[in-house]
């Protein structure tokens, strides 16, 4: 029986003695197998012995979720950075939700066959399986324009960003007429004070983290849009977070004084231009949005 087996493997193989050879390949696969199961990974066993030390550094690595206006969101294209050079990371909204697809540079960055979809809200395009630039920063389409088929493709690639490409999630992108709709309010002390980003605060819905109100000048804006990591628990300005500030900011001040004074009249002309510069960095340079007004004259 054995003898007809090695005749069969050898017409197969046109190789005399391929039994033999073939049995111990099969041992040699099999003890390797074992062996690497039994024996810990050296950079397994390492990462285990650093745990706290990996853990930390992983939370330093990852930004707080934030949320986006359409304008900011526009900035991560892929393309070359003005002042540094270098390559901007590439961003992309699914229905709200923005992803970081820099590791699919290739398809979303600048070349690329979904480069049109970098920087932009493009749910409704995939959904539809469409490059039409009408389909593009339509993030109520998601929810008004689709049919039965489309929104279940849309949840598609929501899963697939999310689960099989692994694409980290940086926040959501916030409609630009939701917005435009708050900045009309006037808002009193009290109301700035219940949003400072703090743990347990409302997050409205389509938002990935609570607002955070700063006041300057008679402007309000809302931190929450790339401002967590320095207004929110924890940052260097979190003592702002809440408060009209223009007084701190046109002195440059952390005095508590400075912070419960809100008034601007006794400024100098040249702490009223730092104001003004500062104003203009929230509202220019951050693209913070403007959430309300402060009343003033």
């Amino acid at each position: 029986m054995i003898q007809q087996i090695s005749l069969l493997v050898d017409s197969w193989t046109g190789i005399s003695g391929s039994l033999g050879y073939l049995v111990i390949f099969v041992i040699v696969l099999i003890t390797h197998q074992l062996l690497s199961v039994s024996r810990p990974h050296p950079i397994t066993t390492n990462m285990s012995n650093n745990s706290t030390t990996a853990k930390e550094e992983t939370k330093v690595a990852v930004d707080p979720p934030r949320n986006f206006t359409a304008k900011q969101l526009a900035y991560f294209d892929g393309t070359k950075d003005e002042k540094t050079g270098e390559d901007k990371p590439v961003y992309l909204s699914v229905n709200g939700t923005v992803f970081d697809v820099s590791d699919g540079r290739n398809f979303y960055g600048p070349d690329g066959p979904y480069e049109k979809f970098a920087g932009k809200e493009c749910g409704v395009a995939l959904a539809k399986m469409s490059f039409d630039e009408q389909h593009l920063g339509n993030l109520k389409g998601c929810s008004t324009e689709l049919n039965f088929g489309e929104r279940t493709e849309l949840e598609g690639w929501i899963e697939k960003f999310t689960y099989y490409r692994n694409y980290p999630i940086k926040g959501k992108l916030v409609d630009d007429d939701d917005l435009s709709k708050l900045s009309t309010r006037i808002l009193t002390a009290d109301d700035l004070a219940q949003h400072t980003g703090e743990s347990g605060q409302d997050i409205p819905e389509g938002y990935a983290t609570a607002p955070i109100y700063i006041g300057a000048g008679n402007k309000v804006f809302d931190a929450s849009f790339g401002g967590v990591e320095f207004y929110g628990s924890g940052g260097g300005y979190n003592k702002f977070a809440g408060r009209d500030i223009s007084r701190a900011l046109a002195k440059m001040s952390f005095d508590p004084e400075d912070l419960q004074n809100t008034n601007i009249d006794d400024l100098t002309d040249k702490q009223r231009k730092v104001l003004d510069d500062w104003i203009e960095t929230f509202q220019t340079k951050k693209g913070y949005p403007i959430v309300g007004t402060l009343g003033k004259e």
